[in-house]
């Protein structure tokens, strides 16, 4: 796996530090350079030049010696980074603390201030002192400061968006059905929703962590999240290639990059009503027909302010109106001329009307659609001029560097995730913004409200934050990170791989859905893009399939019934269903189910998706051969079909047992 991405040094993070328990207690344990020695001594850890030495009290069972070895190995590295001892101790304490509660169900064998480290409020000096005896009120006054940025990786990157990513503390899963810590023994094909954070993405994320801790005690929290947020923000313009002009901004989720492209539309004309025309809205993210109108799309934002979803964002023009183009009818696909007809009429009608016209483009949808046509919207471009604005929804982000340079030489905005095709954890937006575009922000200031949404650090220097917060939004500096090493782990897999890949991939989803008479492939229209486009990105990389609902095969599940195989795939299912126990038990995440016009009304459509991750390959498989790990991911995609088939079978005592998604099969421990 020569593409593989592979670490600098021996380190360990999130999962590992249990293996490395359970295993026994070794000699010694290595992270980011720093020895872990095991010593006959009564102490718990202790820290000098050699390192961290460990004593007989660490080693009680299995959880207290991770716990120790995650405590002392990160205080260790923040004494080097020039954090002073005592409050190295005491952010290394936080961390351990919350990576014991969310590793076990239960810490009896851990010190007593483990559950009020691990907690939202800083405790009190008497607790704090039986973690640091030698710390003084300078020290904790220090940690207390910045109570709400130390933690574990996972817990920061639950940070910085809505109620979507709060961990649910009985499955240990958000709002999407995946964790901000790797699950690599889970069967994944959820990219067009959103996945687990693989080893790689962590490791990168936990990287970041620590710089920004040490950060906080020296110059302070802003510097250190800003420029977190300054290098997403170069990696992101470095793998697409931006010239020069281009602007990143970042935001918490695609659907916060919607509101970003209203804001940038009002302030490019605010004289004039905003006429916004969307593309297959019901293909989208839930909250864009919200987002596009200028109104609150949730009940709380991604800065933590607590709003009135469809109450006016502050300083939107409230004559803001939207015209839906739908793709799909009662019997399938409109066809494109139709569509781009349909587009063309609104954008010349709004245009007449003195409107100012702001066009979406899909690429791609959820269930895989590109529209319009590149080639329309040259041709709109060149008819029409600047006199509307244009923006991609490519969200998906399973398009080349090239693809976007192109929208962009068109003057679109582009909007991309890190957490679709890319396969970071959820909750990473942002928006590329074309040289003409980007000069909006240093001649107008954005709309007030955006403040609930964005901090000017997600913006580079311009004159158009001065109203928002001086901030950044430290969880999206992690989630991003995350992102890029996913990122910079694909571009290393040459083209013609990626496309290889993707080919087989599609043979195996196209074989097991023929295999099983209750399933129903969608059909997607060739994607043609232009001549600067790669062969990878014209493989179709998501699968959308109905249903027959078991008992009524005149007829395929609705969308709520869909929901349920969803919910299902993800749990264990062993001790319920009859048939193959060891594919019963296998953890399954898969796209969340579209609702979709079927005659009489709505089926639910599952998706099975093909990410970065499949192409590149992550730490976990450095073992195995290349044609091997693809055997292996290709016989996981296998058992996704295989389970669903298993469902649907047992589906009356499954909806009697109603199972619940879990974090790894069998619970917690």
């Amino acid at each position: 796996m020569g593409e593989t991405e592979h670490a600098a040094e021996p380190r360990l993070t999130g999962r590992q530090e249990e293996i490395f328990a359970v295993r026994g207690a070794p000699e010694f344990a290595v992270f980011d350079g720093i020895l872990a020695q095991a010593v006959d001594s009564p102490g718990i850890f202790w820290v000098d030049d050699e390192g961290v030495s460990l004593g007989e009290g660490a080693f009680g069972d299995a959880v207290a010696l991770a716990f120790y070895v995650r405590w002392g190995l990160e205080a260790a590295w923040l004494m080097r980074a020039g954090v002073g001892p005592a409050v190295a101790r005491l952010a290394a304490a936080r961390a351990a603390a919350q990576f014991a509660v969310a590793e076990w169900d239960g810490v009896a064998a851990l010190p007593g201030w483990v559950g009020a480290f691990a907690g939202d409020l800083a405790p009190g000096e008497a607790v704090l002192r039986e973690v640091a005896p030698d710390g003084d009120e300078t020290d904790f006054a220090a940690v207390r400061a910045v109570w709400a940025d130390l933690g574990t990786a996972e817990a920061l990157m639950e940070t910085g968006g809505d109620i979507r990513l709060q961990r649910d503390p009985v499955t240990a899963l958000n709002g999407y059905g995946c964790s901000h810590r790797p699950r690599p023994w889970a069967v994944t094909f959820a990219s067009s929703t959103a996945s687990s954070s693989s080893e790689r993405g962590y490791a990168a994320a936990d990287s970041l962590r620590l710089a920004v801790t040490a950060g906080l005690f020296a110059g302070g929290r802003r510097a250190a999240v800003a420029r977190a947020l300054g290098e997403a923000r170069a990696g992101i313009g470095g793998y697409f290639g931006l010239g020069e002009g281009c602007a990143v901004v970042l935001a918490a989720s695609g659907t916060d990059t919607e509101l970003l492209a209203l804001a940038l539309t009002h302030i490019g004309a605010p004289d004039l009503p905003v006429r916004n025309i969307l593309v297959a809205p019901e293909e989208t993210g839930r909250g864009v027909p919200m987002a596009a109108r200028g109104v609150h799309f949730a009940v709380n934002t991604a800065l933590g302010a607590d709003v009135v979803c469809e109450s006016p964002v502050d300083g939107f023009r409230p004559d803001t109106a939207v015209t839906n183009v739908k793709l799909r009818g009662a019997t399938g696909l409109r066809e494109a001329a139709a569509v781009e007809a349909e587009i063309a009429a609104a954008v010349a009608a709004g245009i007449a009307a003195g409107e100012k016209v702001l066009l979406h483009g899909l690429d791609l949808s959820k269930t895989g659609l590109l529209a319009p046509r590149p080639g329309f919207l040259r041709a709109l471009r060149e008819r029409y001029g600047g006199t509307f604005d244009l923006v991609i929804d490519a969200c998906q982000a399973r398009l080349s560097p090239a693809s976007v340079r192109a929208y962009l030489a068109l003057d679109a905005v582009v909007l991309v995730t890190g957490s679709k095709f890319f396969t970071g954890p959820p909750f990473a937006g942002a928006a590329i913004l074309p040289p003409p575009i980007a000069a909006r922000l240093h001649r107008e200031t954005l709309p007030a409200g955006l403040e609930a949404y964005f901090g000017r650090d997600e913006f580079a220097d311009c004159f158009a934050t001065a109203d928002l917060p001086a901030m950044g939004n430290y969880g999206l500096a992690l989630r991003w990170h995350a992102a890029l090493a996913e990122m910079r782990a694909f571009s290393r897999v040459k083209a013609e791989r990626r496309a290889r890949i993707l080919a087989l991939f599609a043979e195996t989803v196209e074989r097991k859905i023929a295999e099983n008479p209750a399933l129903r492939l969608l059909r997607r229209p060739e994607i043609l893009r232009g001549e600067w486009e790669e062969e990878w990105e014209r493989r179709r990389s998501i699968f959308s399939f109905s249903l027959r609902a078991p008992h009524e095969p005149a007829r395929h599940l609705n969308p709520a019934e869909a929901r349920q195989v969803y919910v299902w795939l993800n749990a264990d299912l062993s001790g319920i269903v009859v048939g193959d126990a060891a594919v019963a038990a296998r953890i399954c995440h898969i796209g969340q189910p579209v609702s979709l016009p079927q005659f009489g009304g709505e089926q639910g459509v599952l998706r099975v998706s093909a990410g970065a991750r499949l192409i590149a390959g992550e730490p976990s498989h450095l073992a195995l051969e290349e044609d091997e790990r693809i055997v292996r991911e290709m016989a996981d995609l296998a058992i996704v079909f295989d389970k669903i088939r298993l469902i649907l079978d047992n589906w009356d005592a499954l909806r009697v047992a109603g199972p619940a998604p879990c974090y790894r099969a069998g619970g917690k421990t």
